[in-house]
Order: structure tokens, then sequence, then C-alpha cells
């Protein structure tokens, strides 16, 4: 070990310099540097460059057909959607033809028993006023012998004698029509 510390002592007994600074290395170590420098260079460009190149270069085209493929089924599903938004619209355009149709249909309907309705309501009501008239004129005649026959009497019973039948008739039609 003796032998070794004597080597790798500086003359004068000081402790070595540091082989990077160490001048009289310095050549040879530049030149180990350019060639160790040459060789690195040389391999990353031939092995591990081409090889990273190929992996981006595979990721870039499955990242290509990713968004491709993606593309692909955004289209399709918007030609779906447009597809079910068209047949939805036609089947609301259809809703409401059948609805208007039903409507109408059941208008008409309505309409026409309205007529038949108010028809046999007319009736009623005509043969109902000429029931009124024929009451009222078998009312009139009643109230017009009633009328006849109490004025008699009350004549007869203020004046003490029975007075003429055509004269208290006469009085009573005059006082009806007045």
């Amino acid at each position: 070990m003796a032998i070794l510390l004597a080597t790798t002592q500086a003359p004068g007994g000081a402790k070595p310099q540091f082989p990077p600074f160490n001048s009289e290395t310095f050549a040879s170590q530049i030149i180990w540097f350019a060639i160790a420098f040459v060789l690195l260079y040389f391999l990353m460009s031939r092995v591990a460059l081409p090889r990273v190149g190929a992996i981006v270069q595979a990721r870039a085209g499955k990242i290509a057909g990713d968004l491709a493929d993606a593309q692909k089924t955004k289209d399709d599903t918007d030609a779906a959607i447009a597809a079910y938004e068209k047949q939805l619209a036609d089947a609301r355009t259809n809703a409401q033809s059948i609805a208007a149709q039903t409507r109408d249909k059941l208008m008409a309907e309505a309409d026409d028993r309205r007529k038949v309705i108010e028809a046999g309501l007319g009736e009623r009501l005509q043969a109902a006023e000429k029931t009124i008239a024929q009451t009222k004129t078998a009312a009139m005649a009643n109230v017009k012998s009633i009328a006849t026959d109490a004025a008699g009497e009350i004549v007869e019973r203020l004046i003490g004698k029975k007075p003429d039948a055509k004269a208290v008739t006469d009085a009573v039609e005059k006082s009806l029509k007045g």
C-alpha cells in the first residue's frame, strides 16, 4: 500500500491534484471526451432516437386513427340524431293532423246534435206556446163568463133588481178590452 501512496502523492508530499484539473492529463481527457461524445452521439442517433421516433410516430398514428374513429362516430351520431328529430317532427305533425281531424269531426257531430236538440226544443216551445194560448183563451173565456156573472150579481145587489144580461156582457167586454 505504501507503493500506491507513493505514486498517488504529488512531489513534495502534497495531495494530488483533481484529475480533470491536472494540466498534464488535460489533452488526453479532451480526446477521450470527444471520442466518447462521438460514440454516444452515433449510438443515440442510430439506435435510441429511431426507436423513440418510431414510438412517437406509432402513437401519433394511433391518436390520428382514434380521432378519425371518434369523428366517424360523431358523424354517425349526428346523423342518427337528425333522423330521430325528423321522425319526431313527422310524428308531431301527424299527431296534430289527427287531432285536428278528430276535433273537426267531433265539432261537426256536436253541431249536428245541437241542431237536432234546437229543432226539438223549437217544436216543444211552439207546442207549449200553443198550449199556453189555448189555456189563456179558455181562461179568458171563463174570466169573461165569471166577470159577467159577478158584475150582474153586484149590480143586482146594489140596485135591487136584475140588470139586462146584454148590457152587463157589453160592459164587461168593454172593460176587458180597455
